[in-house]
């Protein structure tokens, strides 16, 4: 478990990094002159390009300086992405306090991810108190806007009982919100799930169907899936196959359709 909390942490910093505006095909000296301008949507684009290297050469330190304009215009994406390069230590000197700072702000503002952030922040005690009952509270507001990943940190939370009173059912639930997104670690913890028989009846066809999907990333769910597959008659495999594969389209179609 403790592997998944340290997998959180960096899938959270990852895409705080990752989820911006797209810096993508825009002309450089156009979005310069905008960001110059003062336009804070500008600003991010232009840290985007820096910061991945897209039009011009890779520059973390000139990144920070567009998504610092952008973020003490009150921008909560760009305060979000300032949050985690001090939180990585990309174009400034690694600071955690400095990354709760920002990550609050856009926290604050209703920011998902910035949410998720700050909630890994107080989980592990990062330059503020460790308190799960507050990584708790900032895990939900994010899962409540649909994050997968605050979804997925509210499902252990709730199966470990941190910050929480343990309750398998609502670990569950959160789990299957992540999974059925398509995040491969809630997949296999709802697959876990059904194979225990925690919160749910146990199910081993249900199980299968769920480490199917993970297989693809995680090795523990290929693991799981064989041993399970021992377990049942061949309809019930076929039928498992079959629900898995249409569970992956459903979980594409729905990424396709959100701009994923």
């Amino acid at each position: 478990m403790q592997t998944l909390r340290h997998l959180l942490t960096g899938l959270a910093f990852l895409t705080a990094l990752c989820t911006s505006l797209s810096a993508q095909k825009h002309d450089f000296a156009e979005i310069k002159k905008l960001a110059e301008a003062g336009f804070g949507a500008a600003q991010i684009i232009l840290g985007d390009m820096y910061a991945n290297g897209k039009g011009v050469p890779k520059d973390d330190t000139e990144a920070v300086k567009w998504y610092r304009k952008a973020a003490e215009q009150g921008n909560d994406v760009a305060q979000r992405i300032l949050g985690a390069m001090y939180d990585l230590g990309r174009g400034v000197p690694k600071d955690d306090a400095e990354a709760v700072r920002w990550y609050r702000k856009a926290a604050e503002q209703g920011e998902a991810v910035a949410q998720c952030s700050l909630g890994l922040m107080y989980a592990y005690g990062r330059s503020v108190p460790k308190d799960d009952t507050e990584a708790v509270k900032w895990y939900r507001k994010a899962a409540e806007q649909g994050y997968d990943l605050s979804q997925l940190s509210l499902g252990i939370n709730y199966e470990l009982g941190r910050g929480v009173p343990k309750d398998d059912a609502e670990a569950l639930k959160w789990y299957r919100k992540a999974a059925e997104q398509g995040n491969a670690i809630a997949q296999f913890m709802l697959g876990r799930m059904y194979d225990y028989g925690s919160g749910v009846p146990k199910d081993d066809t249900e199980a299968y169907i769920w480490y199917n999907l993970a297989a693809t990333s995680i090795a523990d769910a290929r693991k799981k899936r064989d041993e399970l597959e021992k377990s049942l008659t061949p309809e019930q495999k076929a039928r498992a196959q079959q629900r898995s594969t249409e569970l992956h389209r459903e979980i594409e179609a729905r990424k396709k359709a959100a701009g994923k």
